[in-house]
């Protein structure tokens, strides 16, 4: 299959990493390419592109799609929690700027067999690095019930968490979920008749806490955070576009301690502790999609960009 993506918040993503033609810059979440392909037009041939994904799909699309730059090019197949390993592995000690695109590329929500989309029917898959053991097929037949209330509540904020897994559990007894669109008509059943057709869809909330938990998404941000801003050269851009409110929630906390890390006592004075800021931020609050982007792209609803600068 083709693979289709739009890049959400292209131009002010980009225009915010403030790209010098001979610098050496990074897409943490390559996917389809968009912002990576950005990035190597602004580059010269002494600049250095830097792609990471753990999706190989994404590896060979990507690959393909930029053979006519000329900077140098690096891809490297694997999440971006390994970020600081792998430069330091192909020899880049610095970099000037980096971008982080949060969330599922296009392409992968319309390939069904991804199984990320409750539109598209596929199996229970949801697995960004398909190498990776963990399915959402696993979480969904085999987590104990209690976990399974966990995660739909914090990954998804899903306030019939407690339906939907009694549903789930249910079925379970009797046969292996192994299909979206099984999932998808299970939790459509399990809320309630007037919340069933009022506005988003009711597995919405669902898949996108199993696609978290399937990937670890939440957990790795923060350490991989840190690693990008180690790398960062000072006046470096950290650029992160994020698609829920628990991504941005990590994100801007992330920004707000690297700012003011001080860890004294408010009634002291003056810092004992020694800890200096690392990043400033560039945007006091987050940027949004114009609305002729929200008209051109309905996901990019739920987007924001954060951008920060290192000190």
């Amino acid at each position: 299959m083709e693979a289709k993506h739009y890049s959400v918040l292209l131009n002010e993503s980009i225009e915010n990493l403030n790209i010098e033609p001979d610098g050496v810059y990074v897409d943490a979440t390559m996917g389809g390419g968009g912002h990576s392909e950005e990035i190597c037009k602004r580059l010269s041939d002494k600049g250095t592109f830097i792609g990471i994904d753990q999706d190989q799909y994404a590896q060979d699309y990507a690959r393909k799609r930029l053979e006519k730059y000329n900077c140098n090019k690096i891809f490297i197949k694997n999440n971006f929690s390994n970020l600081e390993e792998e430069l330091t592995k192909n020899g880049i000690k610095k970099i000037d700027g980096i971008v982080y695109d949060l969330g599922v590329s296009s392409f992968q929500l319309d390939q069904e067999e991804r199984g990320f989309s409750y539109h598209n029917n596929g199996p229970l898959d949801m697995r960004m690095d398909q190498e990776a053991e963990l399915t959402a097929e696993d979480v969904v037949n085999t987590y104990p019930k209690e976990e399974l209330i966990k995660i739909l509540r914090e990954y998804g904020e899903e306030r019939f968490a407690n339906r939907i897994v009694n549903n789930i559990i249910n079925q379970r007894k009797e046969q292996t979920i192994k299909t979206t669109q099984e999932l998808s008509e299970l939790i459509k059943r399990s809320y309630p008749p007037k919340q069933r057709f009022k506005g988003k869809h009711p597995a919405r909330k669902t898949f996108q806490a199993l696609r978290i938990e399937v990937n670890k998404e939440l957990s790795i941000l923060p350490n991989s955070f840190e690693q990008a801003v180690k790398l960062l050269k000072t006046g470096g851009r950290f650029v992160v576009i994020t698609f829920h409110s628990l991504e941005d929630r990590i994100t801007k906390q992330f920004i707000r301690k690297q700012e003011n890390p001080c860890e004294c006592p408010p009634d002291i004075p003056v810092c004992v502790c020694g800890k200096k800021p690392t990043l400033k931020r560039v945007n006091r609050k987050p940027i949004l999609p114009t609305q002729e982007e929200l008209n051109e792209n309905n996901r990019s609803r739920s987007a924001k960009l954060r951008v920060a600068e290192k000190l």
